[in-house]
């Protein structure tokens, strides 16, 4: 399997990076960055008409975290992301670490991790991108 997509940045002054593939017509994602990338979850996102009755699709996910890790903030956000936009399942799995990190930091990872997820199903959908991050 090749990735076919890569995205590279910044976050709270360290690297994050994402990568994807496709496994037929499902999404993998890798998910990795900080002082100390590691596998701290795995999330599965199933796509799903919103709860809402809006007709908006969402996601559904199912979570393994290790013990203590709080990975699923990040890999949760991505794959629903790529789950909704794409209509496919998706999974996502990685690691994030800054030791010490503060809340600021946090909300900085988040926000970066939450865009070039965004990026990534914008970049990989076949009907363009209509979300606006």
């Amino acid at each position: 399997m090749d990735w076919l997509i890569t995205k590279r940045g910044e976050a709270a002054g360290f690297p994050v990076e994402m990568h994807a593939a496709r496994a037929g017509e499902d999404m993998l994602v890798f998910l990795q960055g900080g002082q100390q990338p590691h596998i701290g979850c795995t999330v599965l996102a199933v796509p799903r008409q919103s709860l809402t009755g809006s007709g908006a699709m969402s996601a559904t996910s199912s979570v393994l975290n290790v013990t203590g890790h709080k990975d699923e903030i990040l890999c949760r956000k991505t794959a629903e992301i790529i789950s909704s936009m794409l209509g496919t399942v998706t999974v996502c799995t990685g690691g994030f670490h800054i030791d010490n990190i503060s809340e600021d930091q946090i909300r900085e990872v988040s926000a970066a991790v939450e865009k070039m997820g965004h990026e990534i199903a914008c970049a990989l959908s076949t009907s363009g991108c209509k979300e606006e991050l």
